[in-house]
């Protein structure tokens, strides 16, 4: 104990003692310590769960700064942004019979050329069918209802 209480070090053994009661889903909890910068370790399911064991350390400690390397565990990962995949192609419909595409976030008139027809160089067959509701091959929009014509 420091000549004015309790040292920064025992404060901050405290405080993770404190934060792995709090947050027992959180593996290898740690501080490193570096003069005031305290640094943080272990994983953590979820972004959700590192941001609040950050918050709540500074709640209890001062530090000069606090570094975060808290991992999050790689089940809880995201993926990353960008266009989600296209959905799988309906069955063949009977000679004939007209098919319908409902758009998904992603699609394109040269990507859905590419599944019905197995050429993306075909869309404009697609934007042909669908003038109707189509002003530029390059704008669809998810959930127009497309026909794609045999």
């Amino acid at each position: 104990m420091g000549l004015f209480g309790k040292s920064f070090e025992e404060k901050v053994d405290e405080a993770i003692n404190a934060l792995r009661v709090k947050y027992p889903n959180v593996r290898g909890l740690a501080a490193r310590i570096d003069g005031k910068t305290v640094k943080l370790e272990g994983e953590a399911p979820s972004l959700e769960v590192k941001t609040a064991l950050m918050a709540a350390f500074n709640g209890l400690v001062e530090t000069e700064n606090t570094i975060n390397t808290i991992r999050v565990a790689a089940a809880a990962v995201a993926p990353p942004p960008g266009p989600r995949p296209m959905a799988e192609a309906a069955p063949v419909p009977p000679a004939g019979v007209e098919t319908i595409h409902v758009v998904a976030g992603g699609d394109t008139l040269g990507a859905l050329a590419q599944k019905y027809y197995g050429k993306a160089s075909l869309y404009t067959k697609i934007f042909e069918a669908n003038k109707n509701i189509l002003k530029n091959p390059d704008v669809i929009k998810v959930g127009q209802k497309l026909r794609i014509p045999k």
